[in-house]
């Protein structure tokens, strides 16, 4: 029985890790990182900016698992939903840079002549698996 617990605990552990590690690995390919250090010119420290993004993440999922009580209350609160914003926003304006590549893409692979067939396919596969969805009732 407890052999199970352990085997179940790694487990959980090696996803939340893989989980984990995919979510910074995109927020530094965004480049939202090299985007802080290149405006505040401390392009230097870039390291420690991921380290501390890293250790945050960790930190935070720490005290969720675990709530673990902070002292502080509200202007700690307040403080949290502010920096919180300024990452938000931060992380749009990195995917909307990001988003700048479709266009180009397809004008390289001349992608533009059936583009329309494309969106097309995209709307029928997702009516399709949305039927199939509620036709099977795997919704409820």
């Amino acid at each position: 029985m407890w052999i199970q617990q352990i085997i179940l605990g790694i487990l959980g552990l090696s996803a939340g890790i893989t989980v984990a590690g995919g979510l910074f690995s995109f927020i530094i390919e965004l480049g939202v990182l090299a985007d802080f250090a290149d405006r505040t010119h401390t392009g230097d420290s870039i390291l420690l900016y991921e380290d501390a993004a890293a250790l945050g993440g960790a930190a935070g999922n720490l005290l969720f698992v675990y709530q673990i009580p902070l002292p502080g209350g509200e202007p700690l609160l307040a403080v949290f939903g502010l920096l919180a914003g300024i990452f938000t926003g931060c992380w749009a304006m990195a995917l909307a840079e990001v988003l700048n590549v479709f266009p180009v893409f397809i004008r390289r692979i001349d992608l533009a002549k059936c583009v329309s067939w494309a969106i097309l396919g995209m709307a029928l596969g997702k009516g399709a698996g949305a039927v199939l969805f509620f036709w099977n009732q795997w919704g409820s």
